[in-house]
């Protein structure tokens, strides 16, 4: 059994596609035996393509777009998608089966500050015609710093993905209002990469013969069956599994992954519409340019 190295940027209910890699047999089918774990920032998922300590990662394609700006050539490519959603969610203190984002204006507003998930939420709400400069925008840290703030008092909404905000739903904390996913649609959300050169060895052969029959079989079974494989693997201690199941449902209703695991170009276009909108880049790029 071969070794396999894998990396993940987060470690979110949101890439069960490739998780689920590792939990079901989909790998160890093809000769892989994997190892998995979640990026620091010792330990980077770039660093760890570039040095051949790791083989494939999730990250997302937008963090290529640094090195497009600057007239960088990079060696890490982007061969498959995960999610073509975004799979952020608004919760508030108070149940809200009338919620509309204009309900934020005014408001305090836990926002996850990393990179993409920012730049989604400003575009989420330019679509819905509101500045970010119209809420009291919180930066309260990292996904752990975030959630303990809400769960200690701090804002009106927070801005997370799941699991996250469906657990504070079930203890009683926050109430899911909002799907940003739903407000931007398709969209080159996260994906897989890996050193070019290794898109040429018969592991990488392996690898996409497990990733594809691995999708397929996160988009087909059922919710509570993936979650109930997921928990005894202990990805996710904290979380309930009645909270993981309705996670993963959401994510399979919303449209979040396709059999077709490219990066297709209106997903990737829409990616750039983000980023321009966001100032975070000033070129309009292909997505040739990445994958």
């Amino acid at each position: 059994m071969e070794k396999i190295n894998l990396m993940a940027l987060r470690h979110s209910a949101f890439y069960s596609p490739y998780l689920m890699t590792f939990v079901e047999s989909f790998l160890k089918d093809e000769g892989l035996d994997a190892n998995y774990k979640v990026a620091t920032a010792d330990c980077t998922v770039d660093q760890s393509i570039l040095d051949g300590s790791c083989h494939v990662a999730q990250s997302a394609v937008a963090t290529r777009f640094a090195d497009l700006e600057a007239g960088i050539h990079s060696d890490i490519v982007h061969f498959a998608q995960i999610n073509e959603r975004d799979g952020f969610y608004l919760a508030a203190r108070e149940k809200d089966s009338h919620f509309n984002w204009n309900k934020l204006i005014g408001k305090d507003v836990l926002v996850d500050h990393f990179f993409q998930p920012h730049a989604m939420f400003s575009y989420a709400l330019e679509k819905q015609g509101i500045a970010e400069s119209d809420l009291k925008v919180i930066d309260a840290g990292d996904v752990d710093q975030i959630e303990k703030a809400f769960r200690h008092g701090q804002g009106d909404y927070v801005h997370m993905q799941g699991p996250y905000p469906q657990q504070l739903e079930a203890d009683g904390v926050g109430y899911v209002v909002a799907s940003v996913g739903e407000v931007i649609g398709p969209v080159a959300f996260s994906s897989l990469c890996c050193h070019r050169d290794w898109l040429e060895m018969d592991m990488s052969t392996a690898f996409n013969k497990a990733y594809k029959k691995s999708m397929a079989y996160v988009i087909s079974a059922p919710a509570e069956e993936i979650a109930s494989k997921q928990i005894e693997a202990d990805l996710f201690p904290g979380i309930d599994i009645d909270v993981l199941t309705e996670t993963i449902l959401g994510y399979q209703q919303l449209g979040c992954w396709n059999e077709d695991m490219t990066v297709s170009k209106q997903s990737f276009d829409t990616l750039v519409d983000v980023f321009l909108s966001s100032g975070d880049i000033k070129n309009r790029f292909s997505v040739e340019q990445v994958s």
